[in-house]
């Protein structure tokens, strides 16, 4: 029940009840998390085929290459213009890659070999890492190349 109060001049007023306050409000703007995420989508769509795995490497070009995904399920030796050979990102060089190799597939059974040669890179050092690479117990090795483009 509302009671009646004077004012400071006399007038009656009444007591407001004040109202329950309307609490805390339960719904989350999703608008921004939405664009954020769009966002981080895009960019990942953007990087993710600029990045490779192994050393960077100028591929000799194909014609006929048929594109493969990188799975992580690979292997990648890498062979630089100056002969230098990574396996994935550590340098070895030829005396022990053999025996890195043997190692490598032994850890990782299953996983394929992927060569990366430079395009600038003798014939002949890319045939003695294939050579240790076989040696090493490799039964298929896939060789990277560009794809020509068309015109």
């Amino acid at each position: 029940m509302l009671q009646k109060k004077r004012g400071k001049h006399g007038a009656l007023h009444k007591a407001v009840k004040p109202r329950p306050s309307a609490g805390v409000m339960a719904e989350i703007n999703v608008t921004p998390l939405v664009d954020v995420v769009l966002v981080l989508l895009i960019i990942f769509m953007v990087v993710t085929p600029m990045l490779s795995r192994g050393v960077d490497v100028q591929l000799p070009i194909a014609s006929n290459s048929e594109k493969k995904q990188d799975t992580g399920n690979q292997i990648i030796v890498s062979v630089t213009q100056n002969g230098a050979i990574y396996i994935e990102t550590t340098k070895v060089d030829i005396d022990t890659l053999q025996g890195k190799m043997e190692e490598e597939i032994r850890k990782n059974p299953g996983k394929e070999i992927f060569f990366k040669g430079d395009k600038r890179l003798k014939y002949k050092g890319a045939r003695e890492a294939l050579e240790k690479i076989h040696l090493a117990g490799a039964t298929q090795v896939q060789l990277g190349t560009e794809e020509q483009k068309k015109e």
